[in-house]
């Protein structure tokens, strides 16, 4: 199992607490950002185990989705339906993620 699989589920459970906190204001945002955070994990497996093109292609994706889930929350916070810092955890996760598909994209 690659380390950018496993952070990439250690991120999942650190937004899941960022999901709740805008559930109860935006159910359409929450559910942006949980399809999101599942789509990082599902295409970093399947990246895993793919060849060539479709390989670079799932972590792109991959990519392109955990950038979607950092926007999330800043929209979260921007909107005043998360307090600036709360989600400081999953920002530095998703980060982290972000840093390990750019290197597996080039």
């Amino acid at each position: 199992m690659m380390k950018v699989y496993r952070k990439s589920l250690e991120v999942v459970g650190e937004l899941g607490g960022v999901i709740r906190a805008i559930e109860g204001k935006d159910s359409a945002l929450a559910n942006q950002l949980r399809r999101a955070s599942a789509s990082v994990a599902l295409n970093i497996a399947e990246g895993e185990h793919a060849m060539g093109r479709r390989k670079q292609a799932s972590f792109s994706v991959a990519l392109g989705s955990a950038r979607e889930c950092r926007a999330c929350v800043h929209v979260g916070e921007a909107l005043g339906y998360l307090r600036v810092g709360e989600s400081a955890p999953a920002l530095d996760g998703l980060d982290h993620v972000i840093a390990m598909l750019f290197k597996l994209t080039r």
